[in-house]
This record gives C-alpha cells, sequence and structure tokens, in this order.
C-alpha cells in the first residue's frame, strides 16, 4: 500500500471544515474514549490471513489512513506500510496498527471488520466521525 499524505492537508481542508461541520450538527466531531482503531476478531484473523499467504514482511505493519476521493469525500486506505518517525502505534486484537496522526481525526473510534458469510465484501469500517458514506463502504464524509 502506498499512501500519499504530502497533499492531504490540503485535500481534506478542501473537502471539510470541521469548524463548520461542529457549527452545522451543533456538537463536537465524535471521539472515542480508548483505542482509535478497533479491528474485530474476524478482520484480526483475515489480516494474519494476508500477512500469512502474501509472505509479508514482518517489519511492515498494518497502516490505516484516509485520502481525498471517493463518493462521500474521504476513501479508507488499509494496507501494509513501512512505519516512519510520525506514525503513531496502536495495539488491537494483538496486530500493530500504524497511523498517522493528521488522519487520526477521521479514524479515531473507527472499528474495522471482516464479515464471512455470504454476503460479505472485504473489509467495513464502522466510523463514529462520519456523518454519511457511500453505498460501497469505501468512502465517506464528516
Amino acid at each position: 500500500m502506498e499512501v500519499h499524505d504530502d497533499n492531504l492537508d490540503d485535500v481534506i481542508s478542501s473537502l471539510i471544515d470541521v469548524d463548520e461541520v461542529e457549527e452545522e450538527r451543533n456538537e463536537p466531531v465524535k471521539r472515542s474514549n480508548g483505542i482509535p482503531v478497533t479491528l474485530t476478531s474476524r478482520a484480526a484473523k483475515q489480516i494474519g490471513k494476508i500477512r500469512e499467504n502474501e509472505n509479508i514482511d514482518d517489519n511492515l505493519f498494518l497502516r490505516v489512513a484516509v485520502e481525498g476521493g471517493g463518493c462521500a469525500g474521504l476513501n479508507y486506505k488499509l494496507g501494509f506500510d513501512f512505519k516512519n518517525d510520525e506514525d503513531t502505534v496502536h495495539i488491537s486484537e494483538d496486530i500493530e496498527i500504524i497511523i498517522n496522526p493528521k488522519h487520526l481525526m477521521y479514524l479515531d473510534g473507527i472499528v474495522i471488520d471482516y464479515p464471512d458469510g455470504l454476503d460479505a465484501r472485504g473489509f467495513t469500517f464502522d466510523n463514529p466521525n462520519a456523518s454519511e458514506n457511500c453505498g460501497c463502504g469505501s468512502s465517506f464524509a464528516v
């Protein structure tokens, strides 16, 4: 996974102004009280399978990120990446997750799942900060 956040602040700023969102909803943007990103056991199991099946290097971490684009304004990004000095490390289901602090305001409190039923569509994102989601579930707005 390749994450380009050189202009992420500009893209995000052009899509949304957090102060306007708070003013419109008359409430602050939702925040979690604990772990910023939570993996369900199904998601963690699938991430483990991917790591094993694709022989992912142990030096790569699971990166959760956002980028501008998509139907609703911001896309979720999930993949393996090297940790850099800016990243924060969080642990959920014994998996180390790296997040660029610039992305935390959009991801704080998110739960990542991997439904495995007949109607499964891969990883899903339940984001308490999203004011709207697209039909495919891979993009959102705040």
